[in-house]
């Protein structure tokens, strides 16, 4: 791997240097994507908080709650695509971007993102119980940090998965919106089970490459593409963690 040949090539001094830049690196990915996913809490809470009521005003969820104004205009007009898609706009326009853009400005649209997808995901705080989210988000966290140590400590080249996970991307996105026609929750299981599997890998994935692509450039000393570079990272972490919670969620939450 890349890495190693790097490492090798590099001794006494200039190895220890290389070392304390790859933590500190690493340090900023999760730093970043943490505050990306308290951003994104804090959002999905708070919209769902201005979503419900207990007051009747004609739309009822569940059993004894209401959608507001706010909920109504959010989860039952045309403006619910808009929110589901909106989290992939600024993926696409970040991705093709982000070269032309300092790193401060990207971190900024980074923490936007995390609002947007806040927004987006706020519609599980209608659906499924609170205790529920939250021992789903603890498994997940857990899986999240053992995954992640694989794939930074792991000698083995995991470069090969790459392809092969991001055409399995490809194909749940594609069972996804067959599924919205379909409705089939055999079929709605059968996507989160291979979901959850392909974001684990993904995860181990993803850090190895933020590691590599950090030792591969370490020598350039070019500190403004290596603060673009976290945030990507921190980006790519951010959505392997947001996926794999859902899936996990769509199969062992509780619904309200």
């Amino acid at each position: 791997m890349a890495e190693y040949k790097t490492i090798g090539t590099a001794t006494g001094a200039r190895a220890s240097e290389i070392d304390a830049g790859l933590r500190a690196h690493m340090n900023k990915v999760y730093g970043t994507m943490s505050v990306g996913m308290l951003i994104t809490a804090l959002a999905a809470w708070a919209i769902s908080g201005l979503a419900v009521t207990t007051v009747p005003n004609g739309y009822m969820i569940g059993t004894d709650k209401y959608l507001t104004d706010l909920g109504v205009t959010l989860y039952t007009t045309g403006l619910r695509y808009v929110i589901m898609f909106a989290p992939l706009a600024f993926v696409f326009g970040l991705s093709a971007m982000i070269n032309r853009m300092s790193a401060a400005t990207a971190q900024l649209v980074f923490y936007a993102f995390a609002a947007v997808m806040g927004l987006s995901l706020s519609s599980i705080f209608l659906i499924y119980t609170s205790s529920s989210i939250a021992q789903v988000f603890l498994i997940t966290s857990i899986a999240f940090a053992g995954l992640s140590l694989y794939g930074y400590t792991t000698k083995k080249d995991l470069s090969g998965w790459g392809t092969f996970l991001m055409m399995g991307v490809i194909g749940l996105i594609v069972a996804m919106v067959v599924n919205i026609f379909l409705q089939s929750p055999a079929m709605m299981f059968a996507i989160s089970a291979i979901g959850v599997l392909i974001f684990a890998g993904l995860t181990a994935y993803d850090t190895q490459k933020i590691k590599t692509t950090y030792l591969q450039m370490a020598h350039s000393g070019d500190t403004e593409w290596l603060g673009k570079a976290a945030i990507m990272g921190a980006l790519s972490l951010y959505l392997d963690f947001i996926n794999m919670f859902v899936m996990m969620l769509m199969l062992f939450g509780n619904r309200e």
